[in-house]
């Protein structure tokens, strides 16, 4: 085929009737693979990324965050602000009006009702939800009429955007999860495999860490959308497994974080099937340093704050000499590439909100840690090879997510430690599980039953507000909250909390930026965190898929009712 009748065909399509192109259904079925395969569909039951985005395709909020990460009205009808009488004077409230055309996938509408329930049932007390900090300082939210809602703050509220906003925050349906308040929660199973939604698809099956069957809602709010009339996503595998099925046999239409080798990933590419698509958010790859006591002979209270403080995680000095040992150019170039960059910050985006006061970490200094160590006294007593720490042995339990790129970070830093006199078993773990949201598993990344743990997380949006007080002493994940928490590593520190607050009250944008980067040096500086790789996010999809606008700052398929297969492509 010639360029010139490459050119005439697409006039030809840009000319063709729009109700030819755009129809509900019109492109028929989509094929989407998450390697790491969803465990619940209630986001509010998991911090775990796939259970946001596949859970995206169902549940909305009041408004979202663009591939620019400009935060975009949604199921509400206008972005309230100051200036248009939707924010209080005194920031102590926001009054959003929902969009009159927007209803449930069961027909009935969406009303406050909904919005106070979901309120209510992430603040229950008894209720573990993960995502809790995106209701930070919300006294009450309470309905002013049939379709207008008002969020009250404690106290004034610079950044009032958190609660019902982005994919982490979505509106869950009153009627569906009536009985689902509080300890009840992880019980409701029904409505945690297929909850009711206002998005573009519904669930037709859920297979827990597996695959789920979705089909076009019809009732979604725009009659012409979804374009796609049904979905398959599909769960588990490996990131290369995921790429090839994409970019080679075409099993696949769009493949989820494919953290392979850069090299092997473009010459997939190169076979001229896929397009990879890469967005840079806020995405950290980094290491959480466990500070209570995992020993498994502590029992069913290791790791909470019962079990105690961790016998040498504890101490900075330690902490900061495992950061000195590694290299994080190199890690993040051999697992990344181009969509990578080293980092020293938990926080490294916007610009407004990183810091350059731990620049010095992105150069290895192995000689530096060991002399550090030497000077604290952290020494080897008994010629093993390995250093103790006030009697105890620096030998630690290693654990990530099954996959090849972290494998590969785990075996170099391993190698790193040992010079320093660590001992460090390495121990992956299925991705579906590590990120899964069962209270009674023991190898999940909140449970954290080991000493340091590795994986990437990031926030929706643009401010770091709800993130920063990801790290508050309260959100530890505990048995009281069926394991759900943020605040992975246990850090804890009343400085940092009255940090938290004073965010939460600070209007001008510059004090909210340097606010910010000291909690990120305080956490940092702890070093109950090392940051390694600031991450795009790498993903791919066939050359027939059109409409993909990829955000870091939301969930990736954030628009994916606007997705559609190019007329004539079809695989």
């Amino acid at each position: 085929m010639t360029r010139k009748t490459l050119l005439l065909g697409a006039a030809a399509l840009a000319l063709a009737p729009a109700a030819a192109l755009a129809e509900r259904g019109s492109s028929g079925h989509l094929n989407i693979i998450y390697w790491q395969a969803p465990s619940t569909l209630n986001p509010y039951l998991s911090g775990g990324t796939k259970e946001i985005e596949s859970a995206s395709l169902i549940l909305e909020s009041l408004a979202r965050f663009d591939d620019t990460g400009t935060m975009v009205p949604w199921l509400a009808e206008e972005i309230p602000t100051v200036e248009n009488g939707g924010v209080s004077e005194d920031l102590t409230s926001i009054t959003w009006t929902i969009r009159e055309d927007v209803m449930w996938s069961d027909g009935s509408p969406l009303t406050p009702a909904d919005l106070i329930f979901t309120w209510e049932y992430c603040t229950h007390p008894e209720g573990g939800c993960a995502q809790s900090s995106f209701f930070d300082g919300v006294t009450s939210v309470e309905a002013v009429d049939d379709r207008t809602v008002r969020v009250n703050f404690a106290s004034p509220t610079p950044f009032p955007y958190t609660a019902f906003v982005g994919s982490e925050s979505p509106i869950i349906q009153a009627a569906q999860f009536a009985d689902c308040l509080g300890a009840r929660a992880p019980e409701c199973t029904e409505a945690n495999f297929g909850p009711i939604g206002t998005g573009p698809f519904v669930v037709d099956e859920f297979r827990p860490n597996d695959v789920i069957e979705l089909s076009a809602n019809e009732n979604f709010r725009n009659p012409e959308q979804p374009y796609f009339a049904t979905v398959t996503f599909r769960g588990g595998g490996d990131a290369v497994s995921a790429a090839r099925s994409v970019c080679q046999t075409g099993e696949f239409d769009y493949a989820w974080n494919l953290q392979i080798d850069p090299e092997i990933l473009s010459d997939m590419e190169g076979e001229g099937n896929c397009t990879v698509v890469t967005a840079f958010g806020t995405s950290v790859e980094r290491l959480h340093l466990n500070q209570t006591n995992p020993d498994p002979a502590l029992g069913d209270v290791r790791s909470t704050a019962q079990a105690g403080p961790h016998p040498f995680l504890t101490d900075p000095i330690v902490g900061q000499a495992l950061s000195m040992a590694i290299d994080r150019a190199l890690l993040t170039e051999l697992g990344y590439g181009a969509g990578g960059q080293p980092t020293c910050n938990v926080l490294p985006a916007p610009e407004l909100y990183a810091s350059t006061a731990n620049d010095a970490c992105l150069v290895q200094d192995l000689e530096g840690a060991i002399a550090l160590l030497d000077e604290a006294g952290i020494v080897d007593t008994d010629g093993d090879g390995i250093r103790e720490y006030e009697g105890t042995p620096l030998s630690v339990v290693f654990q990530t997510s099954t996959n090849a790129v972290r494998q590969d970070y785990q075996a170099l830093i391993q190698d790193w430690w040992s010079e320093l006199g660590v001992d460090t078993e390495l121990r992956n773990i299925d991705a579906s599980v590590f990120f899964g949201g069962d209270p009674a598993s023991p190898d999940t990344f909140q449970k954290f039953y080991a000493d340091i743990e590795m994986y990437t997380n990031n926030f929706a949006g643009v401010d770091p507000q709800a993130y920063m007080g990801s790290w508050v002493c309260d959100d530890w994940p505990r048995p009281e909250t069926q394991w759900q928490g943020s605040n992975v590593q246990r850090f804890c520190s009343e400085e940092y909390d009255a940090l938290v607050m004073e965010m939460a009250a600070t209007a001008d944008l510059e004090e909210r930026g340097r606010l910010a980067r000291t909690m990120n040096d305080m956490l940092v500086q702890s070093y109950s965190i090392i940051p390694i790789t600031h991450r795009g996010g790498v993903s791919a999809h066939a050359n027939s898929i059109e409409g993909i606008s990829m955000s870091d700052w939301d969930s990736e398929l954030w628009n994916i009712a606007e997705w559609r297969r190019t007329p004539g492509m079809e695989r």
